[in-house]
């Protein structure tokens, strides 16, 4: 069959734009003119294409050379497998830019509501047909998605030892504060201590998270039992909405505080809780371009922060 003969590896991407070439200039003289090559390759190959189809795609002349009703069938293929070959280069190309594609990004508290906001904002601003799609949840959550390859990198507080297979870049330092509302009873102690909070309702994060387990280490080691009245949560929304609506207490990364005028940093230290704000990604497989592009706003983000 004559399609078996056009896929067996003879027919070249050569061959096509040499075809349409001799159309659009109605000489073979004109045609090797434009392709920067002698008359004598075009004829040659002009024959291969005819001889692998079987047929005369072109009419010779005394005033050059017409398409046959063969070659106006193959020629009109041809413009199209070529102009598609052109589309998938220039989108390649753009890929290769960052300027379309997909980037997955998951977050937890940290990162969420300063460093991340203002690395897409620029990313965007530089890239804006690139997707972007934020994921919120816990970070084992976060670590079994990066794992899975359902997500491409992960932005929040670095923990002491990340999950094999993972690799976690340092951004920059975010100490993990007090926070109430603005106004609260706590408000008016000079750096209370833990010991002088506890009989406030609290708002805890789930047992999933490292900051839980440091918070509870912090208790501890101030020999102090842990509040009676808690909430655990990790959704920042509700955990800001029961935050300025009652008197409870949250640990939270100190921007989060910084950047809403009803919400209040207490001076209490928490020194043993990890200050550190990164990116964890898959230490054995590489960046596609658009995940390249968002690392690097990130860390240019995480720079203007420390200033």
């Amino acid at each position: 069959m004559l399609s078996d003969k056009l896929l067996d590896g003879r027919l070249k991407i050569r061959h096509l734009t040499l075809v349409t070439t001799i159309a659009d200039h109605g000489t073979l003289i004109s045609a090797s003119q434009a392709l920067h090559i002698t008359q004598p390759v075009v004829t040659r190959g002009l024959r291969e294409v005819e001889e692998i189809l079987g047929v005369s795609l072109f009419h010779r002349g005394p005033r050059g050379v017409t398409p046959t009703i063969y070659g106006s069938s193959f020629i009109a293929h041809a413009r199209t497998i070529l102009a598609q070959l052109r589309q998938a280069g220039g989108q390649i190309d753009l890929l290769t830019r960052a300027d379309v594609g997909k980037v997955r990004v998951g977050t937890h508290l940290a990162g969420s509501n300063v460093l991340l906001p203002h690395a897409i904002t620029s990313l965007k601003a530089e890239h804006p047909r690139l997707a972007v799609e934020v994921q919120e949840a816990t970070p084992d959550r976060l670590y079994e998605a990066l794992l899975a390859g359902e997500t491409d990198m992960v932005v929040g507080r670095l923990g002491a030892a990340p999950p094999a297979r993972l690799h976690q870049e340092r951004l920059y330092v975010e100490p993990v504060l007090l926070v109430t509302r603005v106004g609260h009873p706590a408000q008016s102690f000079s750096n209370p201590s833990l010991s002088h909070l506890t009989e406030f309702p609290w708002i805890f994060p789930v047992e999933q998270t490292a900051l839980r387990a440091e918070l509870e280490e912090a208790f501890l080691h101030e020999n102090v039992a842990l509040p009676q009245d808690t909430v655990e949560c990790t959704s920042m929304p509700l955990v800001r909405e029961l935050l300025v609506s009652t008197d409870r207490i949250a640990a939270l990364p100190s921007l989060i505080a910084k950047s809403d005028d009803r919400l209040a940093l207490l001076g209490t230290s928490l020194r043993s809780i990890s200050r550190s704000v990164g990116v964890t990604v898959l230490a054995d497989v590489p960046f596609v371009p658009a995940a390249s592009a968002l690392l690097n706003h990130l860390r240019h983000a995480a720079a203007d922060l420390e200033h």
